[in-house]
């Protein structure tokens, strides 16, 4: 999970594991690469408003490289404008903020299944 909010990624974090999910997360996003090289998450949640850079040039970012275009990332934000660009960057899912954890284990459930579907 990638989020500035420490708030918002502690809560998020503690949802997840409470539901037996793994999770990893990071307040910034200068070592996102390095992460996901160490860790080799299942699926990857950005927000989308983050301090740097936003969490669409991140995925795009994720989904141009050859080593983790395979994977699965879950944009998680209160982004109001053309969802249809965050497709574009090869988002495999769009939370919108406020979301109920109900949604966001479906959510997060629906993209790995699909992940797992596509590897074979």
């Amino acid at each position: 999970m990638l989020d500035d909010d420490i708030a918002v990624l502690e809560a998020i974090e503690s949802a997840l594991t409470y539901e037996d999910f793994e999770v990893k997360t990071l307040g910034r996003t200068y070592n996102i690469f390095k992460t996901i090289d160490e860790y080799k998450p299942d699926v990857l949640l950005v927000d989308y408003y983050l301090d740097d850079i936003s969490g669409g040039e991140i995925c795009r970012q994720i989904k141009s490289n050859p080593t983790t275009k395979h994977l699965p990332v879950i944009i998680i934000s209160a982004y109001q404008g053309n969802i249809g660009s965050l497709r574009s960057v090869g988002c495999d899912l769009f939370i919108s903020k406020p979301f109920d954890l109900a949604e966001l284990y479906q959510g997060i459930t629906k993209v790995l299944k699909n992940s797992k579907e596509v590897a074979k």
